[in-house]
């Protein structure tokens, strides 16, 4: 059974009295363990895509499954139990409480799954020292630059042991050296704990380390790619 399973999916939002047509008749599988990509122009419908996966929205049509559970019929209560304990976000602009320390970041998903306090540091110890960040577990937010806060959002995603990591445009704000070592980052811990990892970008660097790419079009899926395919941006 695929980890993610999505039939005849379609996103509408209304805009006064038009009708915009975010995603229509969308069939995707997402298998255990893959590095993924979705990529298209701005526009496409990337963004909606990965906010309805993570259960941040809900779709107009069509079904959404994880591990064979339709997220689409789950009540408000259930839904975010859902993101809570399946879903890891790594978001474009970080999404860090500012006044929590690295630590206290890192541990806050696991707060709020009721986890006990000592499983909590340990884990968010651990994932701290994978990202690199264990010396700054004291600094807030504010106190680190963008690339290490970039890492501290992974390293809070990952440690509520998510099925499923969902990254927006994680590397937009980060320079070249930074970029590729997050990226590199997010391969290892895909490759040595077989975390599920699905991108939405337009960033060439992060395409040419998926392992697929799926490209949207107009709220279509255009095609998709995999190593060896010559997958682009277009």
């Amino acid at each position: 059974m695929a980890l993610v399973s999505i039939h005849g999916l379609g996103k509408a939002y209304q805009q006064g009295e038009v009708e915009v047509q975010a995603l229509q008749d969308i069939h995707l599988e997402i298998q255990e363990g893959e590095f993924s990509a979705l990529v298209g122009p701005s526009g496409s419908g990337k963004t909606t895509l990965l906010n309805l996966i993570g259960g941040l929205d809900r779709p107009t049509t069509g079904t959404l499954s994880l591990n064979g559970q339709d997220i689409a019929t789950l009540g408000e209560s259930k839904l975010s139990a859902y993101r809570l304990f399946n879903i890891g976000f790594v978001f474009q602009a970080y999404n860090l409480v500012p006044v929590l320390s690295a630590l206290e970041n890192v541990e806050f998903v696991m707060v709020l799954q009721g986890r006990p306090a000592a499983e909590c540091q340990a884990r968010a110890l651990r994932y701290l020292e994978r990202v690199g960040l264990k010396d700054l577990a004291h600094r807030r937010p504010k106190a680190l630059s963008g690339g290490q806060q970039q890492r501290l959002a992974v390293a809070r995603a990952l440690a509520g042991e998510p099925r499923l990591v969902l990254a927006d445009e994680p590397t937009a704000n980060l320079d070249t050296e930074n970029a590729l070592g997050l990226l590199d980052l997010m391969e290892r811990l895909n490759q040595e704990e077989g975390i599920t990892f699905l991108f939405s970008t337009h960033d060439p660097r992060v395409v040419a380390k998926a392992r697929r790419v799926v490209t949207l079009k107009d709220g279509r899926i255009n095609r998709e790619s995999h190593p060896g395919a010559g997958h682009g941006l277009n």
